[in-house]
This record gives C-alpha cells, sequence and structure tokens, in this order.
C-alpha cells in the first residue's frame, strides 16, 4: 500500500527586525521629511495614547556630587553642628582680565594714584618755573627745553588684546592738508631765542633778590625787627632757652603731681610705732612712655652722680618676640617723659652707670652687642660698640659692670654672656678692644671639670650674670644657667676658686654685701633666695618666696636689709636683724603683670626709694616706712631712748616720752663707733650664729 507523502513543514517566522530608535516620516511638496528620534529611555510598546501623553520633568541646578551632610566646628558652642548650607557651583572654567570695576575699590584707588601722580608732576613743573624767574619769568618762559630739539623716546611694553572690526557707513569727515617743513636753521633759530628769555628772566631774578637785600639791610640798620634775624633764631633754639623751658616743665609735673611730691618729701608711716618687726611701702610715682609698649624692663640702674636720675633698659625676655630696645634716663622731678631716649638694634638687657663719669652708660644687647652711650650728646648713636671683628658676644649679655682705670687711665669695662665668656673692653681713643677674661666651663657635681665632647656643649656654661667685690678688688662672682655659683680672680682665671651648689635652675642674680666682704646673696628660678659665706661651700641661710625670683638687691644703709621681687608682682623685704625667717613686707605693687628688675637709691636713708621694673613696660617707684630703714646706728638710739623714757616712767611713776637725755661733762667723752664697722659687727654675729646652727644641725 502505498505510503502517505508526510506533511509539509510549516514555515519558520521572520526574525524580529530591531527597532532603529527612529521613526520617519515622509515629507511633502510643502515640507521636507521628518526623523523623530525616540528617546533612549522611553519604554517599548507603548500605544499612541500613552506616548501622548505628557510627563512633566523638573531639572534643577543642584550639583548631584555636593555633600548634603557636612559638620562644621562652632566657636561659639564649642561642638560640631550640621550646616544646612551646601555649595551647589562648581568652576569649570576662570580666567582674569585685565578689565576693572569702575566703582570697585581697585579702580578708585588707581584713578586716585593717577592723580596724585599727574599732580606732582605739575607741581614739579611750576615749582621748577618760578625758581627760574617768578610769575614774569613763568610768562616768557619757553617750553622749557632739554635739548635742541625738545625730543624725548619713551617706549612700553604691554599685552595688545584684539581689536574688533566695526563698520558704519557715514561720510568722511572734513579735512584739509597742511605740510611745512623746518630746515636745520629753523631749529637752531628757535633754541637761541629760548635761550636769550632765560638769560632775561636770571637777570630780572637776581634785579628783585638784590633789591630785597637792601630793603633788609636799611631796616637792620634801622633797628627794625625783621622775625627772621639769626639772633632771635639762636636764642629760641639755644641751650638757655631749653634750659628754662626744662625748669618749666617740672614746675608743671611737679603742681600736677602735688600729692605724691608732698608724700615723697614728708610722708612718714606713723602704724610703724605700733607695730614692731613690719613695714610698708608706698607707690610713689609710675615712669612710663608710649614707645616702649610691650617691652620687658631688663635693667635699672641709679645715677651714682645724681640721686634723682635713673636708666631703664627695655627689651624682651621672650626668644620668639625679639626686636629693637630702647635706652631711657628718668628722672623723680619730672615722671611724665623720659630725659634722654635712644632705640637699640636689638633688645637692651643690661646696663651700668660708669662711677666718676656720670654721663657714660654701658650697654649690653640680646644680639651680644655691647655698647657705651653718653647722655649728654643729642646723637642717639653710640659712641663705641662691638662688632663681630671686635670680639662680640654670640649670645645675649646679661650683665655688665664698670671697673677702675687700667694704668694707662683707659676707661674700661667687663661683661657677660650665655657663650661662656668674661670679657674686658677697653675704651681706646678709636675704637673698642676686647680681651678675655675666663672662659667657663661646665663641672661635675664633684667640682672637676667636664672634659669637652659633643655631649657637654663642648664645655662651656653659660653665664647669666656676675658682680665684682667693692672691698676685695680680685675676687668676683659667676652665676651660670645650671645653677651654680663659681668664686673667681682676676689675677687667677685658668680655674674657679671655688663653686657653690644649691640653686637647681638657672641663677639670676648674684649680689656682694656692701657692707661684709665674706657674705653675698643670689636668687634663682627655682623661688629661692640664698645667703652664702664665700669662705664656706653651702649657703648659710634659705628664703623660700613661692614664685620665680626675678632680682635681689641689698640697701645701702644697713647690712641686713635686702629685697627681692617676684613673677607674681610682690616685693619682700627681709631684715634678718629682725626676722630671719619671714619677710618684714611683702607687698603686691602690680596686679596683672611679673616684676624683673629692681634698685634701691644710692643716697640710701636719706632718699629711701625702690624702683620696680615689669613685664608691661612700666617702673614703678616706692618709698620705704620708717621700719624698714633700720640701721645699726638708728636702732641703737631708738632702743636707748626707750629704755630712758621706761626708766624714766618707772622713777617717777609716770610716763615721760621725749625725755631730755643726759647732759655730758665738760671733760667727759662719748665713745662713737663708726657706722660702717656697727653694720659689720651686726653681720659678722648674724653669720657666726647662722653657721653655729648648721654645725649643730
Amino acid at each position: 500500500m502505498p505510503k502517505k507523502p508526510a506533511p509539509a513543514a510549516a514555515p519558520e517566522p521572520p526574525p524580529p527586525q530591531e527597532d532603529p530608535g527612529y521613526t520617519l516620516i515622509p515629507g511633502t511638496d510643502w515640507e521636507p521629511p521628518k526623523m523623530l528620534i525616540r528617546p533612549a529611555d522611553q519604554l517599548p510598546g507603548l500605544s499612541e495614547k500613552e506616548l501622548a501623553e505628557e510627563v512633566t520633568r523638573v531639572w534643577k541646578a543642584d550639583n548631584p556630587e555636593a555633600a548634603h551632610n557636612l559638620a562644621r566646628f562652632s566657636n561659639a558652642e564649642r561642638v560640631f553642628k550640621y550646616d544646612p548650607t551646601v555649595e551647589q557651583a562648581v568652576l569649570h572654567f576662570a580666567q582674569e582680565g585685565p578689565l576693572v570695576n569702575a566703582s570697585s575699590d581697585e579702580a578708585k584707588e588707581q584713578l586716585s594714584r593717577e592723580e596724585a601722580a599727574t599732580k606732582t608732576a605739575v607741581d614739579a613743573e611750576e615749582g621748577t618755573t618760578a625758581a627760574d624767574g617768578g610769575d614774569e619769568a613763568a610768562e616768557d618762559d619757553a617750553r622749557g627745553l632739554r635739548n635742541q630739539f625738545n625730543f624725548a623716546e619713551r617706549t612700553c611694553q604691554t599685552l595688545n588684546y584684539p581689536q574688533r572690526e566695526r563698520g558704519t557707513m557715514t561720510e568722511p569727515p572734513p579735512s584739509v592738508e597742511y605740510a611745512g617743513a623746518a630746515t636745520q636753521w629753523d631749529i637752531f633759530d628757535a633754541y637761541m631765542e629760548d635761550m636769550d628769555r632765560k638769560r632775561e628772566a636770571e637777570k630780572k631774578a637776581s634785579k628783585k633778590s638784590a633789591a630785597k637785600e637792601r630793603d633788609a639791610a636799611k631796616k637792620d640798620d634801622a633797628g627794625e625787627p625783621t622775625g627772621k634775624s639769626g639772633s632771635a633764631q639762636d636764642l629760641i633754639e639755644g641751650a638757655e632757652m631749653g634750659h628754662a623751658t626744662q625748669i618749666l616743665e617740672r614746675m608743671v609735673n611737679q603742681n600736677t603731681y602735688d600729692d605724691i611730691t608732698m608724700d615723697f618729701k614728708f610722708w612718714e608711716d606713723a602704724s610703724d610705732m605700733y607695730r614692731e618687726g613690719e613695714g610698708t611701702l608706698l607707690p610713689l610715682w609710675k615712669f612710663q612712655t608710649e614707645r616702649t609698649k610691650r617691652k620687658h624692663v631688663t635693667a635699672v640702674r641709679w645715677n651714682p652722680a645724681f640721686p634723682d636720675l635713673f636708666a631703664v633698659g627695655y627689651g624682651s625676655y621672650d626668644f620668639l618676640k625679639q626686636g629693637v630696645g630702647f635706652l631711657c634716663t628718668f628722672t623723680l622731678k619730672n615722671p611724665s617723659h623720659p630725659e634722654y631716649c635712644c632705640q637699640t638694634d636689638a633688645g637692651v638687657m643690661c646696663l651700668d652707670w660708669h662711677p666718676s663719669h656720670p654721663s657714660l652708660l654701658c650697654v649690653g644687647l640680646y644680639d651680644g652687642t655691647v655698647a657705651v652711650y653718653d647722655a649728654r650728646a643729642k646723637a642717639t648713636a653710640p659712641i663705641f660698640q662691638s662688632s663681630v671683628k671686635k670680639g662680640k658676644h654670640t649670645d645675649p649679655v646679661w650683665e655688665v659692670s664698670w671697673q677702675e682705670e687700667d694704668l694707662a687711665k683707659n676707661l674700661n669695662f667687663f661683661s657677660i654672656s650665655s657663650d661662656g665668656r668674661v670679657t674686658l673692653w677697653t675704651l681706646s681713643k678709636s675704637e673698642l678692644d676686647y680681651s678675655d677674661l675666663m672662659t667657663l666651663r661646665l663641672v661635675s657635681p664633684t667640682g672637676e671639670p667636664v672634659e669637652d665632647d659633643d655631649s657637654s656643649l663642648s664645655g662651656l656654661a653659660g653665664g647669666c650674670c656676675f658682680d665684682f667685690s667693692r672691698l676685695s678688688e680680685h675676687l668676683f662672682l659667676v652665676g651660670t644657667e645650671e645653677g651654680r655659683i663659681h668664686k673667681c680672680s682676676k689675677a687667677y682665671n685658668s680655674e674657679y676658686l671655688q663653686t657653690y651648689t644649691g640653686h637647681h635652675m638657672a641663677v639670676y642674680t648674684v649680689r656682694w654685701n656692701p657692707f661684709n666682704a665674706r657674705v653675698f646673696l643670689s636668687c634663682s628660678a627655682d623661688w629661692t633666695v640664698r645667703m652664702w659665706d664665700h669662705t664656706r661651700p653651702s649657703c648659710l641661710l634659705s628664703f623660700e618666696l613661692g614664685n620665680q625670683v626675678g632680682d635681689v638687691a641689698w640697701t645701702p644703709w644697713s647690712s641686713t636689709t635686702f629685697a627681692a621681687c617676684t613673677a607674681d608682682g610682690k616685693v619682700h623685704v627681709y631684715d634678718l636683724s629682725e626676722n630671719k625667717s619671714e619677710p618684714i613686707c611683702e607687698q603686691k605693687v602690680v596686679r596683672k603683670a611679673k616684676l624683673t628688675k629692681l634698685a634701691f637709691n644710692l643716697q640710701g636713708a636719706g632718699c629711701p626709694v625702690l624702683v620696680v621694673g615689669d613685664d608691661h613696660s612700666s617702673v614703678s617707684s616706692l618709698k620705704l616706712s620708717p621700719n624698714l630703714r633700720w640701721t645699726a646706728i638708728t636702732k641703737a638710739e631708738a632702743e636707748a631712748k626707750a629704755k630712758a623714757e621706761a626708766d624714766a616712767a618707772a622713777a617717777g611713776g609716770g610716763p615721760r616720752r621725749g625725755a631730755v637725755p643726759k647732759k655730758v661733762a665738760p671733760g667727759e667723752e662719748v665713745e662713737q663707733k663708726d657706722p660702717q664697722l656697727q653694720e659689720v659687727e651686726k653681720l659678722d654675729a648674724l653669720v657666726d650664729m647662722a653657721i653655729k646652727a648648721q654645725v649643730v644641725e
């Protein structure tokens, strides 16, 4: 049986055509064909109705990459707070242009500079014209030719920006052609005419000046005041007028500070009669000037010849705030303004008056320079100054001290610096000569010198202060940054005579006692003041002041009284004959400043004034009450008077204050001891007691 044919296979469907992404609309006779491009994000398979539906989209200018969770620190509330403001602007391209807004500050400043330059040029031209011959000469003066061709070449280099072309259709403006020729003879004739006019103007000006001189001579012969005579000018600017105005200024200041002047002359604290072992300080004038603001008072010295005059040095103890320094001299007669003031290249760290020439000041600066100034000279430049070639110190100079004249009658002084040098400076005829007296070496705790190596900074010790004994000329003391004190000799400068250990920080001041050659004081940054006997290695007495001690000084009237100033603004006054452990006066002088330096008036009990400097560029003067001015003689007299009054009261049955002292017979002599010797004996007794107390301990 025949097989049935197999059914034909169904045709395969054509492959789906890819969407071209656009729709082509054929054109007509009036319109060209159009191509509608379908957006890439359009959903496929949308109907015509769905395609005709409008979808609103809002476009924003926000930066999609900008942060939206910024936190900024609030200085007012001291916390981080969320900041809703977000910077959306993004700068893609920027270029600075040469144009300036006419209403901006920069444009106004540029216009003002151009106007000032134009005005200056016009004023200079008018001044030249007036100098050539006045108003009449200015009218006849020529163009001021600088050469026979009056030619000046000016060139400049600038950026030429491309110009835009703009065209207009207008009628051309009317113009006339003009041509001329100038030969060499025409130029020469014009130049000669100009020279003739100048000569005539000079003749007229000379005639006018001669006429004025003749008129002035006639007035002088007739005795008429002219107002510009040399004698009147000399009278105004002369030395006599300056002296008179200085006296007048002091009289005005005396009236202004009349209450302080009365206290300075006559005030005596009556409460001292009812309290024993206590005293007070009376504030007097405060000395300061505008030029020395924000400076530290680094040195204070009284003049040895004029008891009302003292010098003040201004600098800075802050290493990061160094600048210029000032040297000023003040007087108690004029607290409003310094008598002498000069500026130095670096901060003034120390100074000293010459004992025999009271106008000479030696000064040590922060940059290692030493200089000598003459306070009488009007010029502010030093008369002698060290330099790098003349042995200048490499570190700050912390103290200077005048010495007696040498065999050649040359003035000389010593200086000490942190570079480890004690240098002698001699004032020769034309320069400042130097020679190193001693080089300070580090010593070990056992007293042996340290070997030179890199770890010990070449074995050099930094010197901070020194003092020469007035009673033993060859001895002097040196305080170092390591807290040690060395006794040295001018005649034997290779090694230390003795080393004193007790301070743990830098020694700021060492001072010999002015009455007793055995005793000296020292103060340090370790808050202590120590009293030493130079024949013993350990200190006799130690005083804890509770703050950094800036300076210490003996009083010139008593061998047992000294004062110290501290960084908390207090002045401590000790009288060891009254109290060996506590100060008899502890008074705050300034509120928000640190006291740096102090000095007693050299006149002694006749002028019991103490000046104290601080780090706010002011110097305060203080007067000591009677209980702070006891001497061996006045103390003995007071005790004898009190005993006589007590005996008289006991014998008579009643108080007899102010009893008449016993009369001395004509042949009887009263033994009177030397005041200097009494002060020495008083301090010797105190030292012996301190030594015995140490032995017992």
